[in-house]
């Protein structure tokens, strides 16, 4: 049994230290690509300066629907799985999402970055989602959540990449956790499905882009 236990931990630190090798090796990709880039830049400016006016325009008009179809369907496990459509179209305006927090659905091409990030303001879920897509599990508390409880999520958050945590004062319960088209409630840091959730959702199969980069987003 310990055996067992031993071999499991050892294959999941190797998978976390294959993420955090490939993430050190897209982020020397990301600097070499800023060099090239940089002969350009004049143009870039111009180009970008018409694609913020178009995005400022845009985040002042009526919130677009997130072309997500379907329910939740409960398991055994405790997990609400969703089934139906969760649309992927990247969009500047805001959207509105069947579910708080959204495991899923249109969403800002810009991500959070969910590299064990921790924030201590709420996120616009516009930004999570697009985090999700890349495989990350999103944890999520409300004001109801203990003290306690929040620092050692926070901790775990901390040392495990394609993770990141905010608080949420829309949803219904003090502490929960999201993955794309995954989600459940726990009682606390201590609750065992914390774990099991991290273990499978984390760069699991359900990520729609396996691999996509958790840095390079918004920090803030």
């Amino acid at each position: 049994m310990g055996s067992a236990k031993n071999q499991s931990n050892a294959s999941r630190k190797a998978r976390i230290e294959e993420m955090r090798r490939a993430e050190r090796a897209r982020e020397r990709r990301n600097r070499i690509l800023t060099i090239v880039t940089s002969t350009v830049i004049v143009a870039g400016l111009v180009v970008g300066g018409v694609v913020l006016i178009r995005s400022q325009s845009d985040n002042g008009a009526e919130a677009v629907d997130s072309q997500t179809t379907g329910k939740f369907v409960t398991g055994k496990d405790g997990v609400r799985t969703w089934e139906g459509k969760l649309g992927r179209t990247h969009v500047a305006k805001s959207v509105k999402y069947p579910s708080e927090p959204p495991v899923g659905g249109d969403h800002n091409q810009v991500w959070m970055n969910c590299n064990g990030d921790v924030y201590t303001k709420e996120l616009k879920n516009e930004h999570a989602v697009h985090s999700l897509e890349h495989g990350a599990v999103w944890v999520t508390y409300t004001s109801k959540a203990s003290k306690s409880d929040v620092e050692a999520l926070a901790a775990k958050v901390k040392k495990t990449p394609y993770t990141l945590m905010s608080p949420d004062e829309k949803q219904k319960d003090p502490i929960m956790l999201t993955a794309w088209g995954h989600q459940r409630t726990v009682t606390g840091a201590d609750d065992p499905n914390v774990g099991k959730f991290f273990e499978t959702y984390v760069q699991g199969k359900q990520t729609p882009e396996p691999g996509a980069a958790c840095t390079g987003g918004l920090s803030e």
